[in-house]
């Protein structure tokens, strides 16, 4: 019987591991979406259950999730390993690079087959009749506009020594989200955009690449990033996908993406499926990230009433305690939503996933609370506290039995100003791959597809409205009868 007890305890826990799912990550563009994609197929043909997270954001990120075991795995580029992660400026090999990922805990599978390096575009038309054709005529037109993704703007092997090294004096240089750079490029917003040399709008916007004349870019042979600790067979599954994809077939996948809005249609494309569209699979999602984005508003709220009222009570009394918690929450506030989240990223504890989400949205949801919360006690008139001291009632039940009741209507009124503020913050979740309706937002720009991007703001809207007809029917259950307005 003891032998048989061990036995299913083992068995138990090997079907509890064998459930957990390989977590995949991928980067905000599409051909990482596909990449990601086509992992995420060809380890659940090798019988593996698998998540996809989407669009996480740039290389520091998703090195970042991976070495912390938030993600397995996620596609990369050799060029990018080299210079941006391992920070040397030596050309290394396959094998060197692969020695060197190895002492960080992360495996690197064979090269898929292409190269998909970094270039500037211009309008063919535009670049023609400026004589432009390579990245040293630019030195020639320092006027020109030049917009460039903000990963790039920061890369070592991005704009700043790509200008030393050409030696270009551009004067009008911005940063620009990928996707929308190219609808700048032909509306005439910027000359001048940097792109990845497999991307299928290139063609399909008439876009020249100009010629690396000095050989600026190492090669970006595109691969797969691992933890060591992943399952062999899920590491052999992935192998099996090195040398199958050349320049074409991958530009080809790209394109079919950007036409068809699907990213896992052109995935199984590669596999040579041809997937049936699931009915109520639109519903299925919207109900799935409204669900995710409920959880994180959530949650965040509460944490932030919990300590938000406390601390508004505290900061109602005059002193330097009050000034230094609403002057901190006030600081807070002023922070980006996006470098608070690059911020609590590396620290421990928080890395790449729910809790950090949470623990930003929190933060941001203080100042309302706090605030009002103050306010609302502050100006309780002097008559009403004299009042209260003289019915003999104790401070503590001077504050729950007759302040804090009639400054009620001012302390919902900073909750709900929090959460309707957290419904729309939170949509930015989505690019550390916590999902919510950022998630189609965020697709949605890549794509510059507007009606993925109202799968996810409409639905935002929606929320927050009735997030605001939820508090004024709380205000029936936590407001005095005497205190409510009249209708």
């Amino acid at each position: 019987m003891k032998s048989l007890g061990i036995l299913l305890t083992v068995f138990a826990f090997c079907s509890t591991a064998q459930s957990l799912p390989i977590v995949v990550g991928s980067k905000r563009f599409t051909e990482s979406y596909v990449l990601g994609e086509i992992a995420k197929t060809a380890l659940q043909n090798a019988g593996f259950t698998v998540e996809h997270k989407q669009g996480m954001g740039g290389t520091i990120i998703l090195w970042q999730a991976l070495v912390a075991g938030e993600i397995a795995l996620y596609p990369e580029y050799t060029g990018t390993i080299g210079e941006e992660i391992l920070k040397t400026k030596q050309r290394l090999n396959t094998d060197e690079i692969r020695a060197l990922l190895r002492e960080k805990g992360v495996g690197m599978t064979g090269e898929l087959g292409f190269d998909n390096t970094y270039a500037l575009v211009m309008e063919r038309d535009r670049a023609d009749k400026q004589g432009i054709h390579k990245i040293s005529d630019l030195r020639e037109h320092p006027e020109l506009n030049v917009g460039l993704t903000h990963e790039f703007l920061d890369r070592q092997d991005g704009w700043a020594p790509l200008s030393a090294r050409y030696g270009l004096q551009m004067r009008n240089v911005r940063g620009i989200d990928h996707a929308l750079g190219y609808a700048a490029l032909r509306n005439g917003s910027i000359d001048v955009k940097d792109a990845y040399s497999t991307d299928a709008r290139i063609a399909e916007n008439n876009l020249i690449l100009l010629d690396d004349d000095l050989h600026f870019f190492p090669q970006y042979k595109a691969v797969f990033l691992y933890r060591l600790g992943t399952d062999p067979r899920a590491v052999t599954a992935l192998e099996k996908l090195a040398g199958t994809l050349d320049t074409t077939r991958m530009t080809r996948l790209n394109a079919e993406a950007e036409r068809t809005k699907n990213y896992a249609l052109a995935a199984a494309l590669y596999f040579g499926q041809k997937p049936e569209p699931v009915a109520g699979q639109l519903a299925g999602k919207i109900g799935r990230w409204i669900w995710q984005h409920l959880q994180l508003v959530g949650a965040s709220l509460l944490l932030a009433i919990i300590v938000g009222i406390p601390l508004g009570i505290r900061a109602s009394r005059p002193g330097p305690i009050s000034d230094f918690i609403l002057s901190t929450t006030g600081v807070i506030q002023t922070i980006p939503s996006l470098a608070l989240l690059a911020l609590l990223v590396p620290l421990p504890f928080f890395g790449i996933g729910p809790v950090t989400a949470i623990f930003a949205l929190f933060l941001y949801s203080l100042l309302p609370i706090v605030r009002n919360t103050a306010t609302g006690l502050q100006d309780i008139a002097t008559p009403v506290r004299e009042s209260a001291a003289a019915l003999g009632l104790e401070p503590q039940a001077q504050l729950w039995k007759v302040f804090l009741p009639l400054a009620s209507r001012t302390i919902l009124a900073g909750v709900k100003t929090s959460a309707i503020i957290n419904v729309g913050t939170a949509t930015l979740a989505a690019l550390i791959g916590v999902g919510g309706l950022g998630e189609p937002i965020i697709s949605g720009l890549n794509l510059n597809d507007y009606s993925t991007i109202l799968q996810g703001a409409i639905p935002a809207a929606v929320l927050a409205l009735l997030v605001q007809f939820f508090f004024d029917g709380l205000e029936r259950v936590f407001i005095p009868k005497g205190l409510r307005l009249k209708q």
